[in-house]
């Protein structure tokens, strides 16, 4: 089914709405979900909040992108999860490590109040990077991938997503340091 349909399914408040959801994004949304979390169970929990709060969200709000918007949903129900299930007395896996890599940009950014801002100047440092480097970063930072597993999906070594991380990183933190925000 089109998004725009599903999108009117849920302005017609029609539960049919979920299960179409699920049948379309339901993978997308799942793999998110398991990259920060690293279980099935609380997967399938972040999963049902973010039915759920599609249902509360759609109406008022009408996504351009209802895979977008179901991913920013997803991710943040799953690292709102991950906090109230208090990951880092269990490691953390991969996503205590994705944090320690972004460890220098937060301090940063903690005092800078407007958020929109902010996302717009990360957002056009991410259209100015090489589509490659541009992917590598969103799956890292964003999807919560391993370098492994990025480096599989694009068939590259691993020494290059993890030498890539790195140099975006840096061309990251000059790009906010030009904005103003100190690092």
């Amino acid at each position: 089914m089109e998004d725009n349909k599903i999108i009117e399914l849920y302005f017609a408040r029609n539960e049919a709405a979920i299960s179409e959801t699920s049948y379309k994004y339901g993978h997308y949304c799942h793999a998110i979900a398991i990259n920060i979390l690293a279980s099935e169970e609380d997967s399938q929990e972040c999963l049902n909040d973010t039915y759920m709060s599609a249902w509360q969200s759609i109406p008022p709000a009408r996504p351009n992108s209802l895979r977008a918007f179901l991913g920013k949903l997803t991710r943040n129900i799953a690292l709102n999860l991950l906090e109230k299930k208090n990951a880092q007395k269990r490691g953390g896996g991969e996503l205590t490590l994705i944090l320690s890599e972004l460890s220098e940009f937060r301090g940063s950014t903690d005092h800078f109040t407007d958020e929109l801002a902010l996302s717009d100047i990360i957002n056009s440092f991410l259209a100015s990077l090489p589509t490659q480097s541009r992917k590598f970063f969103v799956g890292r930072y964003f999807y919560a991938r391993s370098i492994k597993e990025i480096a599989r999906m694009y068939g590259v070594s691993e020494n290059k997503v993890i030498v890539s991380l790195f140099r975006t990183r840096e061309k990251l933190r000059k790009a906010l340091t030009k904005e103003g925000i100190d690092i």
